[in-house]
């Protein structure tokens, strides 16, 4: 994978690209219950707290942070497959949240998903073609049983494979395969917007480059925005063009991705990238290692104040009283922290 050239939209910046996606103060609790029957309510844990994002057409936004920071519950929470709890989420100007069954039903057209696991994200008792034709026929997008094939057919040839596997049952299938399977369901109904939910994570180095690349070149053809989620920094270099970094269910930083890697202002987001190998051997033995303390807190009790000050090796006590806002520090690099 080599580095992306800076993409027309991403360059021109927020002020001058009207977003097709944006999420206003998102919020998912899960009430946690007790009694008998669990019928008494005694908290609630916070999985996503007040998450704000705007994704333009065509862009890509990488969404990383350490597992259970809250990344797969927002991507799943935009799309409505869960319900959140509050906030907004405008899809080209309409609040996907005000639409019912019927209407949501047909504005999943426009939006797509891509799951992190290419073996239990297929139906094993289900062919291939009949997964991607699926989309087809809920959306009524063919004419007839001839047009159908044919666009079964063009999606796999469109995700790097034959015709001829439109036949086949997932367990025939490579985890790299079966991938652009899902891939191939994603783009079944011409989506506009696609959540990908560590696509990679799975799969060897190899097969993420090859995949990755595939994902560039349909973003590149059909104009699609990704909300790529992943933990790894390295992979979510090469494909976005901003990247908002998460924990314990909030955004402590957005950045376009040259400003993150090449200046990162969170103490958080220093950690991750101190962990991410350096292709140089003198570099990498050289650079300061930023070691964070103890383990991520549980979202049910989430510390006071910043959220990250229990692990954070410049917090001071003022930390622990102020929830510090997502604040501009350089032209489009926001950040939450208050030393800064």
């Amino acid at each position: 994978m080599t580095e992306q050239a800076t993409r027309p939209d991403a360059a021109k910046g927020a002020a001058e690209v009207q977003p097709l996606l944006e999420v206003r103060n998102l919020k998912v609790y899960f009430p946690v219950t007790s009694g008998v029957l669990f019928a008494r309510r005694v908290g609630y844990i916070k999985a996503v707290d007040d998450v704000s994002l705007v994704i333009r057409p065509g862009e890509t936004l990488g969404l990383v942070g350490e597992s259970g920071s809250g990344k797969t519950t927002t991507g799943r929470a935009i799309l409505r497959l869960l319900e959140p709890t509050d906030g907004q989420v405008l899809f080209d100007g309409e609040d996907l949240r005000k639409l019912n069954a019927r209407e949501m039903r047909q504005k999943r057209r426009e939006l797509g998903m891509v799951f992190q696991d290419p073996y239990g994200s297929l139906n094993p008792r289900m062919t291939a073609g009949s997964m991607i034709g699926e989309p087809l026929k809920i959306h009524k997008l063919y004419d007839g049983k001839e047009d159908y094939r044919k666009q079964v057919g063009d999606l796999l040839e469109i995700v790097g494979l034959s015709r001829s596997m439109a036949d086949r049952y997932p367990h025939e299938f490579s985890g790299g395969q079966r991938q652009r399977i899902g891939v191939a369901r994603a783009l079944a109904g011409k989506p506009r917007f696609i959540v990908l939910d560590e696509p990679v994570s799975a799969l060897d180095v190899s097969i993420q480059a090859q995949l990755i690349n595939l994902l560039q070149d349909l973003q590149e053809e059909f104009n699609i925005a990704y909300l790529f989620i992943a933990h790894d920094l390295s992979v979510v270099r090469h494909i976005s063009d901003r990247i908002a970094v998460m924990y314990l269910g909030k955004l402590v930083e957005t950045a376009n991705y040259k400003d993150l890697y090449d200046n990162p202002l969170h103490p958080y987001t220093k950690a991750l990238l101190s962990a991410v190998p350096l292709p140089d051997r003198t570099l990498e033995r050289t650079r300061e290692r930023i070691i964070l303390k103890g383990d991520i807190p549980s979202p049910r009790d989430p510390p006071s104040g910043c959220v990250f000050r229990t692990r954070c090796p410049i917090a001071v006590d003022e930390c622990s009283i102020t929830v510090p806002p997502m604040r501009e520090i350089t032209p489009e690099h926001h950040a939450a922290c208050i030393r800064l």
